[in-house]
């Protein structure tokens, strides 16, 4: 945020604010993770997996895991669906800061569902738990049967933006200043507000936001350190001017350095020909078509990642690969190769989703040194970290 304190020690340590060159997380894996897939190895959360897959990343060397907010299944009347099977992600970031020593935690909150005193004091805790390696994705909010449920209109798309703004300046306030404060605003009024304990990261923990819309991309620009976006073409040129317009809108309007992530869909083998017949089958002859219909139904309605019905539509197999993301298909060797490419685009990290993430991790360790190989990380080196107990 522009004009804020210089961070201190804590924060200059997450791993979000490292040196890499190719930054790495997982995604999801608190629900489903990003698949529409009824192939039969398909992760579903538990504790266990849960745990077992962010220190299999944690081991690696990974920067993060992001955990997705969800309070209801894509397809209605079926609440038992996998896609509304979600461990909470506040709670769930607490758990896993617990089980790893090097990786952020990423949580992610729909404003609506949370308020920001709650949402503060939360936030604060878990920094705390993880030793400063937490960092939280804002939302808006977009999946109209979930909003309902708490009795939350769906508001006009940018003014959930205006809310969204509102809601995270009272956040920051209360992770920063000592006094206590009044707020009289559009859609909060707070008195008297103070949160203690603080972060241990100041002037706070780092904010992701996706914004994909105008209006989005200025919030994003203005307010997250990482912003996410769903690349449009698999062409590293037009990859480049989309990631290009965000850092230049951050630097020219707001005086702001941001990251650029993307989030993409791994499907390593020994031969690329081996990959792409995995895809095939789970994106394409095994797709969950009545969930992700609903789904990217409601992306589609709802959002402004994608600008038409029609780019929905061509999505269908990304959808279904990865909730959109971008493909990385092929050996250890294209998959090290493409992540060069997207680097060289502009490119700061990926959050990385697999079908079977164990299995996926498993495969992923053999990219590792040719990742380093390509300068795009440094040999990982785990430090005696250990959160606070």
């Amino acid at each position: 945020m522009a004009g804020a304190a210089p961070p201190n020690a804590a924060r200059r340590r997450n791993p979000l604010l490292g040196g890499n060159r190719m930054k790495l997380g997982i995604f999801g894996t608190n629900g489903k993770g990003a698949a529409q897939t009824l192939v039969p190895e398909a992760y579903r959360p538990s504790w266990k997996a849960s745990v077992e897959t962010a220190q299999l990343a944690d081991a690696l060397g990974f920067e993060a895991v992001l955990a997705y907010a969800r309070w209801k299944g894509y397809i209605k009347g079926e609440p038992a669906h996998p896609s509304g099977v979600t461990l909470d992600p506040f709670t769930w970031c607490a758990g896993i800061a617990q089980a790893t020593r090097h990786m952020a935690v990423i949580a992610t909150s729909h404003a609506p569902t949370l308020h920001p005193v709650t949402a503060a004091k939360q936030c604060a805790t878990i920094d705390i738990i993880a030793d400063g390696r937490f960092a939280l994705n804002v939302v808006g909010g977009w999946n109209k049967p979930e909003l309902e449920m708490f009795g939350a209109a769906m508001a006009e798309h940018d003014a959930r933006y205006d809310h969204l703004e509102e809601w995270l300046d009272i956040i920051q306030r209360l992770w920063r200043e000592e006094a206590e404060f009044d707020h009289e605003g559009r859609f909060f009024r707070i008195l008297r507000g103070s949160s203690m304990p603080k972060p241990l990261q100041q002037p706070g923990p780092p904010i992701v936001n996706a914004g994909g819309s105008d209006r989005g991309q200025r919030f994003a620009c203005e307010h997250a350190d990482i912003c996410f976006l769903i690349l449009r073409s698999e062409d590293t040129a037009e990859i480049a001017a989309q990631i290009a317009v965000y850092k230049d809108m951050a630097r020219r309007d707001y005086g702001r350095e941001v990251q650029v992530w993307t989030y993409a869909y791994c499907v390593q083998r020994g031969t690329r020909a081996e990959a792409e017949d995995y895809l095939e089958h789970f994106a394409v002859r095994q797709e969950d078509g009545p969930s992700l219909d609903a789904w990217s139904a409601g992306v589609g309605s709802q959002t402004k990642i994608l600008q038409s019905a029609e780019a929905v539509r061509a999505f269908r197999k990304r959808f279904a690969a990865g909730a959109g993301g971008s493909g990385l298909v092929g050996t250890a060797g294209d998959i090290a190769l493409r992540l060069e490419q997207l680097s060289d685009a502009g490119l700061d990290g990926v959050l990385l989703t697999w079908v079977d993430f164990a299995d996926g991790l498993r495969r992923f360790e053999e990219a590792m040194p040719l990742l380093e190989g390509r300068g795009l990380r440094d040999r990982f080196r785990p430090a005696e970290r250990v959160p606070a107990c």
